[in-house]
């Protein structure tokens, strides 16, 4: 197991930077952004030039990180596959496959995504969609020696009224959606809030288990019982904004990290263990940022043997 950080929470810093100081501080392994934007918010960076990604920029990031005796774990592209607007969808389809190209020039095994989701339609209508729109992006992925990942991440800001947007965050979902041939970016702040115990979910799946994310998350004392799970209902600006929980860098929540590493060990998880910084108050300048990272660092080192 390696202890890695997806870049996407320093959308401004080019990959060289973050790199070395990735290295610096300690990691093993990048999870690297390949958005097509330039960056703004965290799920914007791109630090990959997926678009005319040539032999040459091949060659300088191999060199990077060979510099920086850094892995490059996967590529990084979580969008909705199933987007209602038939142009949006092609065109995520379209960046998605360029995006497996570069996995396949680097040699980078997985690249990560969503399902997705049809918020106009109901969840059995979005299953039926999937069998049809996966097939080409999972067979596009295999001809390139190229494993699809999708995280299970809820993405209730996709919908308009905070309800599941990416139908992959249960179990149930998980043994549907690999039928599809995909394999699980497992990250256990998503399950901790719905309510199911991400440990128990490790020993069952482990064979599909090939990537995971090491975010955590903090349920906030009482607030739960004034907005139920679904969250925030009439006064919900921010539609990530459930109200009763949030984010956090891992050690500053709820997950219980030494069972997460033991059950991952126990059920022989290889892979590399990604920190996705997404704590409000570890936010906002890069030096918050960084400190967060260093955070989590501290907090999961000591569990992982070098």
């Amino acid at each position: 197991m390696k202890l890695g950080m997806l870049t996407a929470c320093l959308p401004r810093l080019s990959l060289a930077e973050i790199a070395a100081w990735a290295s610096e501080a300690g990691y093993e392994a990048l999870e690297v952004a390949a958005w097509p934007g330039t960056g703004g918010r965290d799920f914007e960076a791109a630090h990959l030039p997926v678009a005319g990604f040539d032999a040459r920029a091949a060659d300088e990031t191999r060199e990077l990180f060979a510099r920086h005796r850094l892995e490059l774990s996967a590529l990084a592209y979580y969008e909705n596959n199933l987007h209602p607007d038939p142009q949006r969808r092609a065109a995520i389809h379209q960046h998605l496959k360029a995006v497996i190209d570069v996995a396949a020039a680097l040699g980078v095994p997985y690249v990560g995504t969503f399902i997705g989701r049809d918020w106009t339609r109901p969840v059995a209508a979005n299953l039926d969609e999937a069998e049809k729109v996966f097939p080409e992006l999972v067979e596009y992925a295999g001809q390139n020696g190229v494993r699809i990942i999708i995280e299970n991440c809820v993405m209730e800001g996709w919908h308009p009224d905070g309800y599941p947007g990416n139908l992959a965050y249960s179990p149930e979902l998980w043994e549907w959606m690999f039928g599809l041939d995909v394999y699980l970016n497992w990250d256990p702040s998503h399950l901790t809030w719905i309510g199911v115990d991400p440990v128990k979910t490790i020993a069952p799946y482990a064979d599909r288990i090939v990537h995971a994310q090491a975010k955590d998350l903090e349920i906030l004392p009482g607030a739960v019982d004034r907005y139920g799970v679904f969250g925030k209902a009439v006064q919900r600006d921010d539609p990530w904004d459930t109200g009763w929980w949030r984010y956090r860098v891992p050690g500053r929540g709820q997950v219980d990290w030494n069972a997460v590493v033991d059950a991952l060990y126990e059920n022989g998880f290889t892979g590399t263990l990604s920190v996705e910084h997404e704590d409000p108050l570890w936010s906002g300048t890069e030096e918050k940022i960084k400190t967060g990272l260093e955070i989590a660092h501290r907090t999961l080192r000591p569990l992982i043997v070098a």
